[in-house]
C-alpha cells in the first residue's frame, strides 16, 4: 500500500511540475545592438566639416519643441539647482524619450548652450523635422558643483574641482530628477553627454568614469585636466570595462586659441590605448560657435541610432 502511494505522490509532483512549467513567462531576449566598432566605422562616414545652413536657420512655421527652465533639489550640494529642460515638439508622456545631456564650459551657466550662439535649438529641431535627429530631450544643468559658493570665482584648483564635482550632482540628483518628472528611455543605450571646454573635460571624465550610463559620449574643444589628470594615461580605455560607448568623439578646433592643442592631446591617448573614436579638426573653427556648432550638428544625428 505504501509503495502503491509513493508511486501516486509521484506521479502527482511530476504533473504540477508540468504545470508550473507552463504557467511561467517565456524569458525575454535582449535586443542585440551593433557593436560600438561597427557603429562608429558607418558613422565616421557621415562626419561633415560645416553645418550646412538649413540647420540652423530659425523657421517660424516649425514647432522647435519647448524649453522648461525648472529647478531640483540637489542632495549632493544640500540646495536647489537649476537647469533648462528642452522638450521635443508634441512632446507627450505616452512616449519614452531618449535623454542627451550638453554641459557648459568656463564661467557659463544652464543657459549658456541654450540662448547662446551655437543654433542647438535649431540643429535638433531642424534635425528631427528631416528626419535626420531622434526625437530626444535634451538637459542643459548648470555644471558648477560648489556646497560653498553659487557662482565660479576664478580659473584656478578649487573652482576646477567644483565643476568635477559634478558627476556626483549629476548621478545622484539630476538623473534621478529628469527620469521622474519627464518620459524619459532609460538606459545607457538611451542617453548621451557632450560638452563644450570645460564641459567637454567633464563630459569625458563623466563617459569614462561611467560608462555603464553614458551609450554616447562627446566633447568639443575639451579643456585639459581629464587625462591625464582626473584619469591616468594608461587608464583613458574602456579595455577593464564592460562597457564601451557606442560613440566616442572629440571634436577640436584648428584656431583655438584657448585650449591650443590640448583636444589633439586627448586624441593621441586615445589612440595609443587603441580606443575606437570618431576624430574630428574644423579647419577654421575657434573656442567658440565656430566649433561647437558643427560638432552638435554631427553628434545629434549619431546618437541613439544604435540599432
Amino acid at each position: 500500500m505504501k509503495r502503491i502511494f509513493a508511486v501516486i505522490l509521484s506521479a502527482l509532483i511530476f504533473v504540477l511540475s508540468l504545470c508550473s512549467c507552463e504557467e511561467a513567462e517565456p524569458e525575454v531576449k535582449k535586443e542585440i545592438l551593433i557593436s560600438p566598432d561597427e557603429f562608429m566605422a558607418q558613422m565616421e562616414e557621415k562626419v561633415v566639416g560645416f553645418t550646412p545652413s538649413l540647420a540652423t536657420e530659425m523657421d517660424m512655421s516649425v514647432d522647435y519643441g519647448t524649453i522648461e527652465k525648472v529647478s531640483y533639489y540637489s542632495e549632493t550640494l544640500e540646495k536647489d539647482r537649476n537647469v533648462n529642460v528642452l522638450l521635443p515638439a508634441g512632446y507627450t508622456k505616452k512616449k519614452k524619450y531618449p535623454v542627451l545631456y550638453v554641459l557648459h564650459g568656463y564661467w557659463g551657466n544652464e543657459d549658456s548652450m541654450v540662448y547662446g550662439n551655437d543654433h542647438t535649438i535649431e540643429n535638433v529641431g531642424n534635425g528631427i523635422l528631416a528626419g535626420e535627429v531622434k526625437e530626444m530631450i535634451v538637459v542643459f544643468p548648470y555644471i558648477y558643483t560648489s556646497k560653498e559658493q553659487d557662482e565660479v570665482t576664478a580659473m584656478d584648483d578649487y573652482n576646477n574641482q567644483a565643476y568635477d564635482n559634478f558627476i556626483n550632482d549629476l548621478v545622484n540628483d539630476l538623473m534621478p530628477f529628469i527620469e521622474k518628472e519627464y518620459s524619459v528611455a532609460t538606459g545607457r543605450e538611451n542617453t548621451a553627454i557632450t560638452g563644450f571646454s570645460m564641459g567637454g573635460r567633464e563630459s569625458l571624465y563623466i563617459g569614462f568614469t561611467r560608462p555603464d550610463l553614458f551609450g554616447y559620449v562627446g566633447a568639443v574643444c575639451p579643456a585639459p585636466g581629464t587625462s591625464p589628470g582626473l584619469i591616468a594615461e594608461e587608464d583613458f580605455t574602456f579595455e577593464n570595462s564592460e562597457y564601451q560607448p557606442w560613440l566616442l568623439m572629440i571634436t577640436a578646433g584648428g584656431n583655438d586659441g584657448v585650449v591650443g592643442t590640448v583636444p589633439y592631446g586627448y586624441n593621441d591617448i586615445l589612440n595609443n590605448n587603441d580606443v575606437t573614436h570618431i576624430w574630428q579638426v574644423i579647419e577654421h573653427g575657434g573656442h567658440d560657435q565656430s566649433t561647437v556648432t558643427p560638432h552638435m550638428y554631427n553628434f545629434l544625428r549619431m546618437i541613439f541610432w544604435a540599432e
